[in-house]
């Protein structure tokens, strides 16, 4: 299964290895956000939960012009700056030590990821097929996991919130692993170039975000998307922290073998998920999505309901939320990908990736903000009503979008792959 899943051009393999190794240092600090600027740095919850929702603002606000450039000079251009500047930010998280500066690296670090995504997307597109995409971006996700895990397990046997220096030593470590995908795309002189031919550098592509939003399906696709990610990957660094550490009394190294245990779902289990999927409704898969991400939550509530005397199956509860999670999404990663380029043509690739990784700046905004307010609600019973009800909401509107798509772009034609 895994040679079935590896591109067939090395270029694209080594790109593969960059998404591990910039993972890792990804899976140190991925879970401790909130915690290290509340219970470290002394912000309150609001405050943070304001910091972290104003880094999803300003990736928002500026992913529209990651899309232009993408595909008016080439994802090359437009990557390796933005993979810099989010290593210089991040490394810059370590010196924090009060709101004003916060606000200040998080708009640094926001700058640099508003286009990674974006532009890491349209070239891994460029360099599959539409036989092997969905495979290849469910592989890129495995690999992520894989890294965050390794990430993960590492940092919850170093940090400690009464030793400042170890969140510190995380967020260095976390800068370094940024340089990795860029020093393997300096090596690909090839990759990443323009796409669309006949057409100068300095020539504007015909059509643009208007274009794109005429397009109904990936404007359903959209819909999905906002939906899901806001009560789903939006609540992972700020509601899922927060409700298991506040209202499940469990202790920051038990979130930390919570990302592990979903990592160790993903990698376990993104390559038979790709197998199972391939030739079959994305439409069902990502509404499937939706309803294992309102499991999980429950599952999570469940741990907040448990007396302090059964803290043990408190943990429990927070592990297999993250577990369960992680099965939701080796169906998701694979599939959103696959659709939106399905949907994209190659003048417009950049810009249809760039409004795809919106949907996770506009979550970002709106997940922090009300996470904090929706858990000291009831006990953080509002909370879990609010994201359950979602994700089955956002299962509603992948269903809807079947009927918009050719059988090819739902994934039901299975395309062979042309020689190389």
């Amino acid at each position: 299964m895994l040679r079935r899943a590896l591109p067939r051009r090395p270029e694209a393999r080594r790109l593969l290895v960059g998404t591990l190794l910039s993972a890792i240092g990804r899976g140190l600090t991925l879970p401790f956000l909130f915690i290290y600027l509340t219970d470290v740095r002394g912000l309150t919850d609001t405050r943070a939960g304001l910091v972290i929702g104003w880094y999803g603002a300003v990736t928002l606000a500026l992913s529209p012009l990651g899309g232009t450039l993408i595909d008016r000079f080439g994802a090359r251009r437009v990557v390796l700056p933005c993979l810099l500047i989010e290593a210089v930010g991040t490394g810059s998280l370590a010196l924090v030590d009060s709101s004003a500066s916060a606000f200040a690296v998080m708009t640094v670090i926001a700058v640099g990821s508003s286009a990674i995504w974006s532009g890491q997307n349209t070239i891994l597109a460029s360099l599959t097929d539409d036989g092997e995409r969905q495979r290849v971006f469910g592989l890129n996700f495995a690999l992520l996991n894989l890294g965050i895990g390794i990430g993960g397990m590492t940092s919850g046997a170093i940090v400690d919130t009464a030793r400042p220096g170890t969140f510190q030593t995380v967020y260095l470590l976390d800068a370094v692993s940024y340089l990795m995908p860029a020093l393997i795309l300096l090596t690909l002189p090839g990759v990443g170039h323009r796409l669309g031919a006949g057409r100068a550098a300095d020539q504007p592509s015909s059509g643009g975000y208007l274009t794109v939003l005429r397009d109904r399906p990936f404007r359903r696709l959209v819909i999905f998307g906002l939906i899901l990610t806001t009560c789903g990957y939006a609540q992972i660094e700020v509601g899922f922290a927060a409700y298991a550490v506040r209202v499940a009394e469990v202790s920051p190294r038990v979130v930390a073998w919570a990302l592990a245990a979903n990592t160790v779902t993903i990698v376990l289990a993104q390559l038979l998920v790709i197998r199972r999927i391939e030739g079959r409704s994305r439409t069902a898969a990502l509404a499937l999505v939706g309803a294992v991400f309102a499991a999980a939550w429950l599952v999570l509530g469940a741990g907040g309901l448990i007396s302090p005397e059964g803290a043990v199956l408190a943990a429990l509860c927070v592990v297999a939320c993250s577990a369960i999670f992680g099965f939701g999404e080796t169906m998701l990663s694979p599939v959103m990908p696959a659709l939106t380029n399905a949907l994209a043509t190659d003048e417009l690739r950049g810009r249809y990736n760039a409004m795809s990784s919106m949907i996770f700046g506009i979550s970002g905004v709106i997940g922090p903000v009300t996470a904090g307010p929706l858990i000291a609600a009831a006990d953080g019973r509002v909370w879990v009503a609010t994201v359950v009800g979602g994700c089955l909401v956002a299962s509603l509107v992948a269903l809807s979008l079947r009927r918009l798509l050719t059988p090819a772009q739902d994934g039901r034609v299975t395309t062979h792959p042309t020689s190389a």
